[in-house]
């Protein structure tokens, strides 16, 4: 089955901007090179995280060029697509597909009150017309938009290579999903890795968190599948209070992980495109936060010359 390699954590490579609003191409190379060296299965890019909805389609390619220059066919790159036109998916998925991506994760488009047979005919033009295997987001608590599970199957029987599933949904409903699809996708999750070990025991195949924790990630996911889940669920304690802290907005997600990877990283200063605002209590459990996970070492975060 296409896409059936696929496995493990992909974290969301997070947007770093510059001082005039343009893409901070360092932070990305920078973002990249410690996944790789924490021992990460795969990354994920222009996902929610990466602020897909706050960057214009140049500066998404952008984004997505540098990503794939930097990691060098080094590790399986998933890419969101969220463009809101099935001909803009289509052509933004062929982008990927030239730069060496090895699956593409598809957005919904952002329209409301709309019957899932449109939903359903929307994805499988966009499969027809892409050759890599797919993943549809299903994720109603931040897009608005779900797919019931007789659709999913419906639209992985017609269209074979949408074969996996990412979702933002709480171990139960992860649960639930899978056995009313009958198994039919391999399931990622997001929630910036909240619940990531009970995601793992519902048979969440991949968990997609957040670059904030990307040295602890990985070897919970390892420990978990080793047979350590005694270690894997005291690992996972040590970053629960951070992922607690995050989960509470998309906005307040990506602020407040790119302040906290910022600091981890010694970077400063940091800037936002329409940030939270975070006042003084808030920037004190930002750093709380950091604090509690350590410093990262500069030599994980060196970028190849």
């Amino acid at each position: 089955m296409k896409g059936a390699e696929f496995a493990g954590i992909y974290p969301m490579l997070l947007s770093f901007y510059q001082a005039d609003g343009s893409i901070d191409a360092t932070m990305l190379r920078r973002q990249v090179e410690l996944a790789v060296a924490c021992g990460v299965h795969g990354l994920g890019v222009m996902g929610l995280g990466t602020e897909v909805n706050k960057l214009s389609t140049a500066e998404r390619r952008e984004t997505l060029a540098i990503v794939a220059e930097s990691l060098a066919g080094r590790l399986p790159l998933s890419v969101t697509i969220g463009e809101n036109t099935a001909r803009g998916q289509i052509e933004f998925a062929r982008y990927a597909t030239e730069l060496g991506t090895a699956w593409v994760i598809l957005q919904p488009p952002p329209v409301s009150d709309v019957a899932e047979i449109e939903l359903l005919r929307y994805f499988g033009a966009v499969a027809d017309a892409v050759s890599l295997p797919i993943a549809v987001q299903n994720a109603a608590v931040y897009l608005g938009i779900q797919l019931t599970a007789a659709g999913l199957v419906s639209l992985h029987r017609q269209h074979p290579n949408i074969c996996l599933l990412k979702t933002e949904d709480d171990p139960e409903t992860t649960a639930r999903l899978i056995d009313a699809t009958g198994g039919a996708f391999r399931v990622f999750v997001g929630r910036g890795g909240l619940d990531m070990v009970d995601q793992l025991r519902a048979g969440a195949v991949g968990i997609i968190p957040g670059m904030e924790t990307v040295d602890r990630t990985p070897q919970i996911y390892d420990d978990f599948h080793e047979g350590l889940e005694g270690d894997a669920v005291e690992r996972y304690s040590e970053i629960l209070p951070t992922l607690v802290y995050l989960e509470k907005s998309i906005n307040h997600f990506v602020t407040c992980s790119r302040e906290i990877l910022a600091q981890r990283m010694n970077v400063s200063p940091v800037h936002h495109r329409l940030a939270r605002d975070l006042g003084p209590f808030g920037r004190e459990m930002i750093a709380r936060c950091a604090q509690s996970l350590g410093r990262i070492s500069d030599s994980l975060t060196e970028v190849p010359t």
